[in-house]
């Protein structure tokens, strides 16, 4: 598998950037405490509760992998046989984001470190828009059918998937799916995929409809230049309550608890949790007080992203009251209100 995957925290951030947008237009934002005249930027808080144990969320059963792992990575990893991966990560795991699997009662942190580098070889697909008035008939050109129910093998049907977004963005203002495109086409790394595939026989179409647009087809051979990596794999911990220990610490930041906030930051806390709250600066003095005990300190300035360097929206996880929540900031300019 040659796909690139998101990483959790992204994946995560995204989703809870998109809820939080459906909230505000649908809902609103929740303001209702001592907020300032409307003059300065407005700070919108959200919460959304981590169902279950962090152990539910990070760690994966041997038996039980994610799709874009790499299985054989992972069985020689944790039989401690030697194994490489060239290209892409064999667990898609970092530094700041770490993987973790349970076997037989042990918890591993997963991971990988670049050994060497190689040159490869791979065919690129690019496609170019053609002009309706330009029909296949008039050069001898054979054309296929990219679709679901068209003639191409999956693996083709795949790249020219991937390689109509590229074509799709040339001169346009939106992107394409980074990791996905490359040198702005379909690069077939995987050799199950160049061996079946149509578009790359010499007598393959030199045209292909997908998604009632003609393109033109372009293979041109490249030459990649990949890292290879060797698997890791690290036992951390020997019981559930230890596992749980080690990734409160690597995921999680502040902590609160209810006796220690007053009443008033207690319910602005308890509002912003499944929805969105939010005041304009200066803040009331019970959103400093919460914003200061969930150690978002920065954002208590009026003046913010100019004198603290801070992005217009963060995102962390916290645990109060003895449950995690992930927590989600967003800082709004006059005008963008």
């Amino acid at each position: 598998m040659d796909q690139l995957a998101p990483s959790r925290r992204r994946l995560l951030a995204g989703a809870l950037a998109g809820g939080i947008g459906a909230a505000a237009g649908c809902l609103g934002t929740g303001s209702d405490g001592d907020a300032g005249d409307g003059g300065g930027p407005e700070l919108r808080l959200s919460l959304s509760r981590v169902d279950g144990s962090l152990r539910d969320r990070y760690v994966r059963s041997r038996d039980d992998p994610p799709e874009e792992w790499d299985e054989a990575a992972l069985d020689a990893v944790l039989a401690g046989e030697s194994y490489a991966t060239q290209h892409r990560r064999p667990f898609f795991a970092g530094p700041d984001d770490p993987a973790y699997v349970l076997r037989d009662g042990t918890y591993y942190e997963l991971g990988s470190v670049v050994v060497d580098e190689v040159a490869e070889t791979y065919p690129v697909l690019r496609l170019f828009e053609v002009d309706e008035g330009s029909g296949s008939d008039d050069g001898g050109e054979s054309a296929a059918d990219a679709g679901d129910e068209g003639d191409l093998p999956q693996a083709d049907q795949r790249a020219v998937h991937i390689a109509h977004f590229a074509a799709r963005a040339r001169g346009d203002v939106g992107g394409y799916p980074v990791g996905l495109v490359q040198r702005g086409g379909y690069a077939y790394r995987n050799g199950t995929a160049r061996a079946e595939s149509a578009l790359l026989a010499a007598d393959g179409p030199d045209r292909v409809t997908y998604r009632d647009t003609t393109y033109r087809v372009e293979i041109e051979r490249e030459r990649f230049h990949e890292a290879v990596y060797r698997p890791i794999a690290e036992a951390v911990a020997e019981s559930p309550e230890r596992m749980e220990t080690i990734l409160r610490a690597t995921f999680v930041g502040p902590r609160v608890e209810r006796d220690e906030l007053s009443d008033e930051a207690d319910r602005i806390l308890r509002r912003a949790v499944g929805n969105e709250y939010a005041e304009t600066h200066p803040y009331s003095d019970a959103y400093v007080e919460l914003l200061r005990a969930i150690d978002a300190r920065p954002f208590i300035d009026g003046n913010v992203r100019k004198d603290a360097g801070v992005r217009e929206s963060e995102e962390d996880m916290i645990r109060y009251g003895g449950e995690y929540y992930e927590r989600y900031l967003r800082i709004l300019d006059e005008e963008e209100n």
